[in-house]
């Protein structure tokens, strides 16, 4: 056949093959229509569901920060604005929650595209030690009520109505807790994105009201005893009503208040974490085939950890109640308190400088390498890690540079300065080491079952949103390292992600074979635990009263009294979250260690 006529006949075989470069403008156009219909329906996929991110995130940004200006219009006690307009506010945000709440449960659960996140599960004593908190926060409400009955002569019924409202708020997110926080919505999705959001916030605004009122409470009593001391100017704004209370237990109910605060606003704001994981995960592709059984944690090897962090949070209940009964006493007194806080502080800094740089070298040592996959829930629980350290950090630079400018030599002054170094160095070090134990890959071995999927994440935002193999697998495509064939009489559902099949030679064959114990594995979960040992023991410090940038005057003689109050009423809530988000952070390194 010649090549005049191989041109001009109808089947060109050399254009056969999809790489030909055609004369014609419609088979030229054909690559650029292609891309043009895949980017049409890629926008049109991911566009409402962005939109509706933005768009309930800015509403709960709003809904925060209205409450947020009624806080600090509260806050200069003017008449305008009392506390009664915030907890009226509040009320409606909660009433607002408790009405998506049922009709979620009534009818969302009806729909049979309700899918269950067992990955981002938590476990039965996560969720009942914040039922503990929520059991806390109930009390606080009966204290409340009764507050209110025995003022109940001279004061709004708003005092009255948000308890009760509060209580009934409470019982009911415990149990959406238990039973839904695992769910991940496939209906209603841009509706359900403004309910949990809205639920987030909620939660927020009310932890950022028992902060400010703790707040208010600690700094009324620091111009208590400076007043004492002989320091005039000080306003001390009195809250009892202006009326005789009708029963004998007002008094208490008011000091009882501020001793449950810490726990209702950890309940707080460890709810708005849970919740926000699962605003995350609205219409989010379930990896169906990792719902499997967990593994058991083992607690093999748990001596030495356990034994210091028992030590530890001993010997913070003893600083504790010898720190509050003797710094309202006299200034020789005051100053021992002080002074006994802050070497108690270096030791126990100094041992978890110590145990984290332990775990860090032993990390070192076996050259892993980290993590890089793509999961938008680690990185969360990493910026919140990173942002809570903020507040710390702050205090202990002013403090450096209080204790190095002033011109007054109390007995603790280099202490102090140690003491504050000390924090920033400890935060270094502990932070690295839970981002490198979070982020670091599972070592051959280190599962009993390879078939079984990572153990759930713990306590904590992280939920391993990142599934196998970074999302839809091609099921035929292979690889010389992974296999991925079709299966037969597999139908693919909407939502469903499939994994690879294992290997023949994965499959473990009769008994399993008792590993000898890991030391390197031993060691890292004892300083996990004295590591959540000591975190605690600091959380408790602050939560409870034990506030020496308060009462040593260092850091107020250098920045003034409106300067470092400002200060401590930023830093300290950060803090207190930082230690609790430690603790939470930490039991996910000892399970997945």
């Amino acid at each position: 056949m010649s090549p005049t006529m191989v041109e001009h006949s109808g089947l060109d075989i050399m254009c056969l093959n999809k790489y030909c470069h055609s004369s014609s403008s419609s088979s030229s156009s054909e690559p650029d229509k292609k891309v043009f219909t895949e980017l049409k329906l890629s926008l049109s996929g991911e566009y409402p569901r962005k939109n509706a991110e933005i768009l309930s995130g800015q509403y709960g940004t709003n809904v925060l920060l209205i409450g947020a200006a009624l806080m600090l219009a509260i806050a200069h006690h003017g008449p305008s604005v009392r506390e009664e307009h915030l907890l009226s506010f509040v009320t409606c945000l909660m009433i607002l929650q408790l009405m998506w709440m049922m009709w979620y449960i009534l009818v969302i659960q009806k729909k049979h595209n309700l899918y269950t996140d067992l990955i981002t599960g938590y476990a039965c004593f996560v969720l009942g030690g914040l039922t503990l908190l929520a059991l806390l926060s109930l009390i606080m409400d009966a204290f409340r009520i009764g507050y209110y009955v025995g003022y109940r002569s001279c004061v709004s019924a708003v005092l009255g109505v948000y308890p009760v409202i509060h209580a009934t708020h409470t019982i009911a997110q415990v149990h959406f807790l238990w039973f839904h926080i695992k769910d991940v919505i496939k209906s209603f999705e841009t509706f359900e994105r403004f309910g949990v959001i809205h639920a987030v916030f909620t939660n927020l605004l009310l932890w950022c009201n028992g902060v400010m009122s703790e707040a208010e409470h600690f700094l009324n009593n620091h111009k208590r005893r400076l007043s004492a001391l002989g320091y005039g100017n000080l306003t001390i704004v009195h809250s009892e009503p202006h009326c005789n209370c009708t029963t004998s237990t007002c008094s208490m109910f008011s000091s009882s208040l501020f001793y449950l605060y810490p726990f209702n606003v950890e309940y707080h704001i460890f709810v708005s974490a849970m919740l926000f994981v699962m605003w995350k995960n609205i219409g989010r592709t379930i990896d169906l085939s990792s719902n499997r059984k967990r593994l058991a944690t083992k607690t093999q090897g748990l001596t030495v950890g356990p034994i210091l962090g028992l030590l530890a949070l001993a010997s913070t209940i003893g600083i504790l109640v010898v720190y509050v009964t003797h710094v309202e006493e006299s200034l020789q007194t005051r100053q021992s308190a002080i002074s006994m806080f802050y070497i108690y502080g270096i030791v126990m800094l100094v041992f978890m400088c110590s145990a984290g740089a332990s775990g860090l070298l032993i990390y070192r040592a076996d050259h892993m390498p980290l993590d890089t996959s793509k999961n938008p829930s680690r990185q969360l629980d990493t910026e919140l890690l990173f942002g809570s350290s903020i507040g710390s950090w702050l205090m202990s630079w002013c403090s450096v540079v209080a204790v190095l400018g002033t011109d007054s030599s109390p007995p603790y002054r280099w202490t102090n300065l140690i003491y504050s170094l000390l924090i920033v160095l400890e935060k270094y070090i502990q932070n690295l080491f839970v981002v490198e134990s979070l982020y670091r890959q599972q070592e051959d071995g280190e599962r009993e079952d390879p078939e079984l999927p990572a153990a759930p994440e713990i306590f904590s935002v992280t939920s391993s949103l990142a599934p196998p193999y970074d999302g839809i697998i091609n099921r035929a495509y292979v690889t010389p390292d992974r296999t991925c064939v079709t299966m037969e009489n597999d139908q693919e559902e909407s939502g469903q992600v499939y994994r690879c099949p294992r290997k023949p030679s994965e499959v473990p064959l009769g008994n399993k074979v008792t590993e000898a114990p890991n030391i390197k594995r031993q060691i890292l979960k004892n300083i996990a635990v004295f590591l959540i040992m000591c975190n605690i023991s600091l959380w408790i410090l602050p939560a409870f009263g034990c506030r020496p940038q308060y009462d040593n005057g260092l850091e107020q003689e250098t920045f003034g009294f409106s300067i470092w109050t400002a200060v401590l009423n930023f830093a300290i809530p950060l803090n207190l979250f930082y230690r609790m988000h430690s603790v939470a952070s930490l039991f996910e390194v000892f399970r997945r260690v």
